[in-house]
């Protein structure tokens, strides 16, 4: 029997719109859609693992990616009177590419590595400090970050203590070098104004120092934000600590006007990662998801909106 495929005037007229309109076929055996890039993004924004409760741990990627950032600014861990950090991402082979393998699985970026133990601690005085850095830095070049937060902290103040400028200076042009044959950025955190801050750099003399701004520093201090991003300038700034002190979540702020500190940066051509440290509402301090939630949805609508 001569087998024919017959055509109801249905499917023929199905037929039809699949041949003039193919986005009606179906998409069943299609593959998913990858997941959004960030990579683009002109500003990004980050959290700190210590900052959310997870300093080191790989629980900090789920968080972060739950609270909706971009990325972790990954701390190396505490100092002490350790002659260096405490860092198994440092000494850990393994465990420092789950933390490479969990951002890739998640979409998340690792913008920096943080010496957050220099708050606390003397940059200036402790004498294992080129070893902390050298760690630090090799630290980067395995997971391939580019950028370190090192901030001169309490003890290395140099608007109280600009006594230990010249010993902060010797150190940094020191330890520049295995920076620049790395290729890695050592973003430098003061309380300096703009212009000091710039001297500061000229001093030191080398492309692998630059400008860690903290909001916080210049709000404390009574100087307008903007002005200061504007001052420092796009070359000499790598990143952005996007935080003020506790008390009020950034958007219920009244010291800071973030719009215009976007501004200042469009205009200035800059590009790169905010980070969210603090600005924790005061009454509800440790409540992670509540407060770096609410901070990064609001930086999110100012700095990513279509």
């Amino acid at each position: 029997m001569n087998k024919k495929i017959a055509f109801t005037s249905g499917g023929i007229a199905l037929l039809a719109a699949l041949v003039f309109y193919p986005e009606m076929a179906p998409a069943a055996d299609a593959p998913p859609a990858a997941a959004p890039s960030i990579s683009a993004a002109r500003y990004k924004i980050a959290l700190c693992d210590w900052m959310i409760l997870k300093r080191q741990k790989l629980g900090a990627f789920q968080l972060t990616k739950d609270i909706g950032a971009d990325g972790v600014e990954v701390d190396m861990g505490s100092l002490g009177t350790n002659e260096t950090f405490v860092s198994a991402i440092t000494t850990n082979a393994v465990l420092r590419q789950q933390f490479l393998d969990k951002a890739r699985e998640l979409n998340l970026e690792i913008p920096s590595l943080a010496m957050s133990g220099f708050y606390a601690q003397s940059f200036a005085d402790r004498p294992t400090v080129p070893r902390m850095v050298q760690d630090c830095i090799d630290t980067m070049v395995a997971m391939k970050v580019k950028i370190a937060f090192l901030p001169l902290g309490v003890r290395g103040d140099l608007v109280k203590h600009p006594e230990l400028r010249p010993a902060i200076v010797a150190r940094l042009k020191a330890i520049a070098p295995a920076a620049e044959k790395a290729g890695v950025i050592l973003g430098l955190e003061t309380s300096l104004p703009a212009a000091e801050e710039i001297q500061l750099l000229d001093e030191i003399g080398s492309p692998a120092v630059k400008c860690y701004f903290n909001f916080s520093n210049a709000l404390g201090a009574g100087r307008n934000v903007p002005e200061e991003l504007r001052r420092i300038g796009k070359d000499r700034l790598c990143q952005i600590h996007a935080t003020d002190e506790d008390g009020v979540w950034l958007e219920n702020d009244p010291k800071i006007n973030m719009p215009q500190v976007k501004r200042a940066l469009d205009e200035m051509g800059w590009s790169g990662w905010l980070v969210i440290e603090r600005s924790r509402d005061a009454r509800d301090a440790r409540n992670v998801r509540k407060n770096f939630g609410a901070n990064t949805a609001y930086l999110k609508s100012v700095f990513q909106k279509p």
